[in-house]
C-alpha cells in the first residue's frame, strides 16, 4: 500500500464493492441456542486482525494522515471479506468528512537576548497563539505557589523554572503527560492573571526529559470539523515551554524576550468506514442496530523507551477487530433487523467521525434503534468489565440497558464496575467515546469497555499486551446484545425525560 497512490487505493476499494460482497466465511461449530452466529467470533481470527491493525506498519493510525486512511482501507477490505455490503456514500465503504487543523506555524520566530530558539526542538508553544511579544524577562526561580504569588511580572515575560518535586517516574508516560499539562497550565494561568506579557516555563534538569512528550502533543495544534469558516485564534497571553539548556539565558540579568507567533490552518480528510447486513424481516429490515468502533489512534509521537509509534492496540484496535468478528456473525446469520457497522474516524481528535455521522447518517436517523459502542476492551482483570449508559443520568434506554445486562448474565458473566458510569467520576469516561453524539440526539446508546490502564495513550499499548480471550468474550457479549436488539419484537425506546447532565 505504501507505494500505491492513496486515491488509487480508495478508488479500487470502492469499485471492488460494486459487484457485491464476497466472504471468506468458513464452516463453524454449532452455536448455543438463540445465538446462531456466536461460533464465528473466533479468537485466532481476532488475534490475527489485531496484530495487523495495531502493527507498527500502520504507524499509529493518526486522524488526518495517510496512516489513518491506510488503516481505513484495511478495515473496509476486511469488512468486505466478512460478508458485509458497503453502506457508505455513493455505493462505497466510506463517508469522508473534513477536519480543520490549526497549528503553530514553523515560521514563528522566538528569541531570548537575540538568540533564536527552534520551535519544537528548543521551545514549544502551549495551545495556539498569534501575537507579537517584546519585553524584558522577569526570572522566577521556583514554580511553587508562594514564588508565583510574589513575582513582579506585570508587563514582563515571566520565565519560571519548573519544579520537579512532584514529577512522576520516567516510565509512567500517562502520569508524565498529566503532570506537564497540569503544571504548565497552572503556572500560565497564575502569571497571566498577574499581568505577564508572556509566560515561559523552563524545565529543570529532572523535567527536561518530559519536554519532547509535551512538545509532540502541542505541535499538533487544534482540530475541528471544517465548516468552511476560518476559526479565530483567541488573543491570549502566550505560554511557552523551553528546554533546560536555555535556563541561564532566561535567568541572566537584563534578559529580553521577543516572539512573533503565527498560526497556519489546513483542511485534511478523515473518514468513517461503513458496512451492513440486511435484516430478514420485511417489516423490520429498514431498522438498524448500529455497532460502533473507531480505527484511529495517536500516530508517531515522542519516543518512550525507544518506541515512537503509539500503536493503540487497546485504543481502539480491539473494538475495530471485534466489530469485524461481530460482522462475520451477522453475515453468517442475519437478524430480523439490519445491522449497520460503523468504524468512526478521528475519534481521538474529538469524536469527529461520530459527530459527523450522527448529524448526517447514511440511513434515516429514526431508523437507528440502538447504538452499541465500545472503546478499549482488551485489558485489566480477565473477569471484569464496565457498561456505561445503565445508570441515570447516562441511561437513556432502560430497555436497551436490560438487554445488555441479560446478555452479560447469559453469555459473558463479567463482574461489572458501575463506578465509571456515575456522573461524579473524575474521568468523565461516558463523555469520551463515539456513542455520545448519538445519545445526545436521543438514540438509545450503550458503551462497552474494560476501562483505562497504565499504557493508555502511550507506545506501550501494543498487541502483545492484549488479553485476546477477554477481547473475544466482550465481543460475544456485544454480539449477544446486538442480536437481542435485532430480533426483539419492539425496538428499545428512549426513557421519558432523558437528558444528560452535560449537554
Amino acid at each position: 500500500m505504501r507505494s500505491t497512490p492513496l486515491f488509487t487505493i480508495l478508488l479500487c476499494a470502492a469499485c471492488s464493492s460494486g459487484a457485491g460482497p464476497t466472504s471468506t466465511r468458513s464452516t463453524a461449530s454449532p452455536a448455543p441456542a438463540g445465538l446462531p452466529g456466536l461460533a464465528f467470533l473466533r479468537e485466532a481470527e481476532i488475534r490475527a486482525d489485531l496484530d495487523a491493525l495495531a502493527s507498527d506498519a500502520m504507524r499509529g493510525r493518526e486522524a488526518g494522515t495517510i496512516d489513518e486512511l491506510r488503516a481505513s482501507v484495511w478495515v473496509a477490505e476486511r469488512a468486505r471479506a466478512a460478508g458485509l455490503e458497503p453502506a457508505g456514500e455513493d455505493g462505497t465503504w466510506y463517508q469522508f468528512f473534513p477536519l480543520q487543523r490549526q497549528q503553530q506555524s514553523v515560521t514563528s520566530r522566538i528569541a531570548v537576548n537575540g538568540e533564536a530558539l527552534q520551535l519544537w526542538r528548543d521551545v514549544a508553544v502551549v495551545g495556539l497563539s498569534s501575537t507579537d511579544v517584546d519585553a524584558p524577562v522577569a526570572w522566577v526561580a521556583s514554580s511553587d505557589e508562594a514564588a508565583l504569588a510574589s513575582a513582579e511580572v506585570t508587563g514582563r515575560v515571566a520565565a519560571v523554572l519548573l519544579d520537579a518535586r512532584d514529577a512522576p517516574p520516567a516510565g509512567d508516560a500517562l502520569a508524565a503527560r498529566r503532570f506537564m499539562n497540569t503544571a504548565v497550565q497552572r503556572i500560565g494561568r497564575t502569571l497571566r492573571d498577574r499581568g505577564a506579557a508572556a509566560v515561559v516555563v523552563v524545565t529543570d534538569a529532572a523535567t527536561d526529559r518530559l519536554f519532547e512528550l509535551a512538545a509532540t502533543t502541542s505541535m499538533r495544534g487544534r482540530y475541528a470539523l471544517d465548516t468552511g469558516e476560518p476559526q479565530a485564534i483567541p488573543a491570549t497571553t502566550p505560554t511557552l515551554l523551553v528546554r533546560h539548556a536555555w535556563r541561564d539565558r532566561f535567568a541572566a540579568p537584563g534578559a529580553r524576550f521577543t516572539a512573533r507567533l503565527t498560526v497556519d490552518s489546513f483542511v485534511y480528510p478523515s473518514v468513517n468506514v461503513m458496512g451492513r447486513v440486511r435484516g430478514t424481516d420485511p417489516t423490520l429490515r429498514d431498522e438498524y442496530v448500529l455497532i460502533s468502533a473507531h480505527q484511529d489512534h495517536d500516530g508517531v509521537r515522542a519516543s518512550i523507551e525507544g518506541d515512537s509509534i503509539w500503536n493503540g492496540a487497546d485504543d481502539n484496535a480491539t473494538v475495530a477487530v471485534a466489530a469485524l468478528a461481530i460482522a462475520r456473525a451477522f453475515a453468517a446469520q442475519p437478524g430480523r433487523r439490519s445491522a449497520l457497522f460503523v468504524w468512526h474516524g478521528a475519534e481521538e481528535k474529538g469524536l469527529f467521525g461520530s459527530r459527523w455521522h450522527a448529524e448526517r447518517p447514511v440511513v434515516p436517523r429514526e431508523s437507528i434503534v440502538a447504538v452499541l459502542n465500545a472503546d478499549m476492551i482488551g485489558r485489566n482483570h480477565p473477569d471484569s468489565a464496565a457498561l456505561l449508559g445503565v445508570i441515570p443520568p447516562h441511561r437513556n434506554s432502560t430497555a436497551l440497558a436490560q438487554m445488555a445486562l441479560e446478555a452479560n448474565a447469559r453469555f459473558a458473566g463479567f463482574a461489572l464496575d458501575s463506578t465509571w458510569d456515575r456522573p461524579e467520576h473524575r474521568e468523565g469516561w461516558y463523555f469520551r467515546s463515539d456513542h455520545l453524539p448519538y445519545a445526545r440526539l436521543h438514540v438509545p446508546a450503550l458503551f462497552f469497555t474494560s476501562l483505562l490502564h497504565a499504557d493508555y495513550h502511550t507506545p506501550r499499548d501494543e498487541p502483545e499486551r492484549i488479553d485476546v480471550a477477554k477481547l473475544t468474550r466482550i465481543a460475544k457479549w456485544m454480539y449477544a446484545t446486538g442480536w437481542a436488539v435485532a430480533n426483539a419484537a419492539e425496538r428499545p425506546r428512549i426513557d421519558p425525560g432523558f437528558r444528560l447532565e452535560r449537554e
